[in-house]
């Protein structure tokens, strides 16, 4: 098995529970970045919970890049990309500190990830099919 194989939304999932484990899910809104002043005269606080999102933003925007190659590595990852949606999805209705909004948007990125994966991987097979055709 490829190391593509490996769903990276699965390290955004070890990550929140890593704070949340160790930090309490107060953790989550202790902040990176205190009151940035911006030029409009806000002030922006990036917090840890923050950080765990934007994480996962740019995990689920790799696996979409993923997605688009056909190889039997991506079909292992599709499969474990389900698996890990279920469960972000167990954890989030059975476990107490997984009822949080940043939790929440992890499982939706991980929704994304399985129907992107799935979507994105059939039309790219059907473009290879109709390339190979002409041929």
């Amino acid at each position: 098995m490829s190391i593509r194989a490996i769903p990276l939304l699965v390290f955004a999932f070890i990550l929140y529970n890593i704070i949340v484990l160790s930090m309490g899910v107060e953790g989550l809104n202790q902040p990176i970045l205190d009151k940035l002043r911006l030029l409009s005269g806000g002030e922006w606080t990036f917090t840890i919970g923050d950080f765990v999102l934007l994480v996962t933003l740019f995990l689920l925007f790799i696996e979409i890049v993923k997605s688009t190659f056909t190889t039997t590595s991506t079909l292992i990852d599709h499969a474990l990309s389900m698996v890990v949606f279920i469960a972000v999805g167990m954890e989030f209705l059975m476990v107490q500190q997984a009822a949080t909004s940043v939790f929440f948007l992890i499982l939706i990125a991980s929704l994304i990830d399985v129907i992107a994966g799935y979507t994105i991987g059939i039309r790219v097979a059907r473009r290879d099919l109709n390339i190979g055709a002409d041929q």
